[in-house]
């Protein structure tokens, strides 16, 4: 069996190595969504359409949103969160305060997306879509978007005030400013041909007006009535005064008549190297358009957040749930498909399915009654049905994913992950809900639920509650912006539960390290897995009666740690007073975990106990706590492996039809 799946991997790999990217841009690609959300492109085109038929200024809007997205430590939506209590955004920076637009059409379109593939396409993709939508809509032209980017998790105001351009900036100062976003004078004249639609306010243009040479005198004068020395600062003016809601040329043709309306968009016509490029482009349409699409694409690969950099926001204005944590995006394998498999020859993709297939069918042996592919014939709806679920939970309350994770784990330390948490007790045994590790605090059975009685409408009699466990568990993890991992799916049921099983096999917060090497190992995990699958504890609460005797008793702990805690859990009472596990984001999958641990600050026992001065553990908390990336790898590998701790498969078991209760 291993010596099969050893042999597929190494198939794999070679094939995936012969084909991936080199370019800069390799991570983003036009098909990222092919497979994760493929109506996104329609949706954000349909409403973009359909307020431009109503409002043609908001094509300007986008467009620009995106322009200063982008300029702004990279386009990683940051220009769309509003001001939160850690940062002020950039909504009231000088080039955006009473002038940026658009936020509320982003937000329709965010819903309307969310409804259909919740967690998976971000804010900043939104604006690259949006800005191409809209300049197509207009008359412009059209290029495909590279998406897969993510969401960042803040923003600045000072950082918009120093890299937006100005509009009175010279041409040097544009350049330079240009040259720093990696983009070339090519890039910066075709790029301002975007001021052929839209308005400008009084404020910024009321210099060039007034003081400036290089402007002519009537189209001066003109504006000078409208806009004057003082006052009426919110006046706006077409910057293209011929075709204002007309993506063409035109802007290039009025500034070879000393007719730009900002002394930006003069100063690349004033004798200067750019004059070059502002004729060739009044003169020929197609070869601006042609440039303009070029730039568009450069542009919007400005330092994108890519892998698990960042988050998905659900809400455009706001981190998750206002926390620093990274929500879903499309899964490890989807990316993969979407990222590489979109350049390979269908030829060897079909070979490669062949490979694989045959591979499979002869490593039928223990573990191959479970599968990431078990309910595609039978319940198709599975997965997508319990991310609606878990999201909704979720948004709802976010704890809720710690206390999901959590159910799984308790699950599979208990004689195998068959669901046997969820029972109730009845009257041939007392299950497991009340045993010490989880009485007053195993939580989310509610939500089991939900997605049991969604299931069976759909799919009766097929999807086991263990499943479920196991696949909202993922889906918790990659919500709060932890990695993803295909769940091999098809265990049972079981008809039984213990309680005494559950207060022998699940580890309590006091066990020391040898205690906890020794029961992960009874569990077929190694020590690599006991500290990888600890890192769980970078989200959710505990209570007071699982920490009071760490902040009292022990001296592997930060005095000043220990003080902040005692005051809200004294040595007696106040038992059922929560704690974050991570101080700093507890709704947030990341390795702070392991940080917290290096500085002496593991809220439990048996978490400090795993960073303490033991060549077995010590070595690979501070790996952890040094590469994110590592942890997620090592986390997910991990996973897969605890969820496949003693499965009921074939006919033993049975599929409940009710969490709680056998058949």
């Amino acid at each position: 069996m291993a010596k099969a799946w050893s042999l597929l991997l190494l198939l794999i790999i070679l094939v995936f190595g012969a084909f991936v990217e080199g370019s800069h841009g390799s991570k983003l690609s036009q098909n990222y969504y092919k497979s994760t959300c493929p109506q996104v492109l329609s949706i954000v085109k349909a409403k973009t359409e359909s307020t431009l038929k109503k409002k043609p200024r908001m094509g300007a809007s986008l467009l620009r949103l995106h322009f200063h997205d982008c300029f702004v430590n990279g386009c990683d939506g940051s220009i769309l969160l509003d001001d939160n209590s850690t940062f002020i955004g950039e909504k009231t920076a000088l080039a955006n305060n009473n002038s940026a637009r658009g936020f509320e059409l982003v937000d329709d379109i965010k819903a309307e997306v969310e409804k259909t593939c919740p967690g998976v396409v971000s804010c900043a993709d939104i604006l690259a879509i949006a800005a191409r939508d809209s300049t197509v809509v207009l008359g412009g032209p059209s290029w495909k978007v590279k998406s897969g980017r993510r969401d960042s998790i803040t923003a600045s105001r000072a950082d918009a005030n120093k890299f937006i351009p100005a509009p009175s900036f010279t041409l040097s100062a544009l350049k330079s400013n240009f040259h720093a976003k990696g983009l070339s004078l090519k890039d910066l004249v075709a790029l301002s041909g975007a001021h052929t639609i839209g308005l400008a306010r009084c404020t910024t243009f009321r210099a060039h007006i007034y003081n400036d040479s290089n402007i002519d005198p009537s189209f001066a004068k003109s504006l000078q009535h409208k806009c004057p020395r003082n006052g009426k600062d919110n006046i706006h003016r077409r910057l293209d005064l011929r075709t204002p809601i007309t993506f063409d040329n035109f802007y290039f043709r009025n500034l070879l008549k000393k007719k730009g309306l900002l002394r930006s968009d003069q100063e690349l016509f004033n004798d200067k190297s750019a004059d070059s490029l502002v004729k060739k482009y009044a003169a020929d349409s197609s070869k601006f358009f042609k440039q303009f699409t070029k730039s568009m694409i450069k542009m919007s690969n400005i330092k994108p957040l890519t892998g698990n950099s960042g988050q998905i926001r659900i809400n455009c204005r706001k981190n998750f749930n206002n926390s620093c944590c990274r929500t879903s995006g499309p899964h490890f394998i989807s990316n993969m498909i979407g990222n590489k498999f979109a350049l390979t020859n269908m030829a060897l993709f079909r070979s490669l399915l062949l490979i694989i297939f045959i591979v499979a069918v002869s490593s039928c042996q223990t573990n191959a009654q479970l599968s990431p592919n078990y309910y595609s014939s039978t319940c198709p709806q599975a997965l997508s049905i319990v991310k609606a679920e878990v999201a909704a939970a979720i948004k709802n309350e976010t704890r809720i994913g710690a206390s999901l994770l959590r159910l799984h784990f308790h699950d599979c330390f208990v004689n195998g992950c068959d669901g046997s948490v969820l029972l109730d007790d009845n009257s041939t045994f007392i299950g497991e809900k009340t045993a010490v590790p989880n009485n007053n605090s195993a939580r989310g059975f509610n939500v089991v639920d939900n997605i049991k009685a969604r299931l069976e409408k759909a799919c009766p009699g097929v999807v086991s509650c263990a499943d479920i466990l196991a696949i909202a568990a993922r889906d918790s993890v990659v919500r709060l912006g932890g990695p993803s991992w295909k769940v091999r799916l098809g265990r049972r049921d079981s008809t039984s539960a213990s309680r005494s099983a559950a207060n022998t096999s699940i580890p309590p917060p006091t066990s020391n390290l040898s205690a906890l090497i020794s029961s992960f190992s009874a569990q077929g995990l190694s020590i690599k897995n006991l500290v990888a699958l600890s890192g769980s504890h970078t989200i959710g609460l505990a209570r007071c009666t699982s920490f009071r005797s760490h902040i009292y008793n022990d001296s592997n702990i930060d005095p000043s740690f220990a003080n902040s805690l005692r005051r809200i859990c004294p040595r007696s009472g106040n038992d059922s007073v929560l704690a974050p596990l991570d101080r700093q984001t507890p709704t947030c999958f990341d390795n702070l975990y392991y940080k917290n641990l290096l500085d002496k600050k593991g809220l439990l026992h048996s978490d400090q106990e795993i960073f303490n001065g033991s060549s077995l553990t010590d070595g690979l908390v501070k790996k952890y706590a040094a590469d994110t990336s590592l942890l997620f790898k090592e986390f997910a590998k991990s996973m897969i492996k605890m969820g496949n701790i003693k499965p009921l498969t074939g006919n033993a078991g049975e599929i409940r039809i009710n969490c709680r209760k056998a058949n």
